[in-house]
């Protein structure tokens, strides 16, 4: 399973949602102007969501 963490200091929630737009598992959702993961153990690791971050605030790891 994955942990994914987000550093909401760097995130920019609705302003951006890259991470929601290109993850293939739908594991980023929008709750508000906040972005929130759902469904980790859904998580298949490709890290597409760290690529595309622009403010590097996603984090994938293997737990």
């Amino acid at each position: 399973m994955a942990k994914i963490t987000i550093d909401y200091d760097k995130c920019e929630g609705a302003d951006c949602a890259e991470c929601a737009d290109v993850c293939p598992m739908e594991i980023f959702i929008l709750e508000g102007d906040k972005m929130v993961t759902q469904h980790c153990e859904e998580c298949s690791l490709c890290e597409v969501c760290v690529d595309v971050c622009p403010n590097e605030a996603v984090k994938v790891e293997e737990d």
